[in-house]
C-alpha cells in the first residue's frame, strides 16, 4: 500500500511538469522562470534521484528520473534565454582585418 501511495504521488508530481517543458521547448519563452529557483530545483531533483537510488526505491527512482530530465530541459532553455551566445570572435575578426586593397 505504501507503494502504490508514493506510486501516484511519483506519477502526479511528474506529470506535472509535462505542460511546462512542452510549453518552453515550443516557445523557447522562459521570462516567468526565476533562474536562481530551477538551478536549486534541479539540484534538488537530482539529489532526490540520488536518494532515490541509494534507497533502491524504485517509485522515487523514476519519478526523479523523468523530472529531472523535464527540469533540465527547461533550465537549458532559461540558461540559453539569460546568457545567450556571444558571436564567434574569428568570424569578426576575419571580416575586420581583411587586407585593404590599394
Amino acid at each position: 500500500m505504501i507503494d502504490l501511495i508514493g506510486t501516484i504521488a511519483a506519477v502526479l508530481t511528474t506529470l506535472s511538469f509535462v505542460p511546462q517543458a512542452i510549453l518552453v521547448i515550443r516557445t523557447k519563452r522562459t521570462e516567468g522562470i526565476s533562474l536562481t529557483m530551477y538551478a536549486m530545483f534541479t539540484a534538488g531533483v537530482a539529489a532526490w534521484l540520488g536518494y532515490g537510488l541509494s534507497l533502491g526505491a524504485m517509485p522515487i527512482i523514476l519519478a526523479n528520473a523523468v523530472t529531472l530530465a523535464l527540469a533540465s530541459v527547461i533550465l537549458t532553455i532559461k540558461i540559453r534565454s539569460v546568457f545567450p551566445a556571444q558571436p564567434s570572435a574569428q568570424g569578426a575578426t576575419a571580416a575586420t582585418s581583411a587586407p585593404i586593397a590599394s
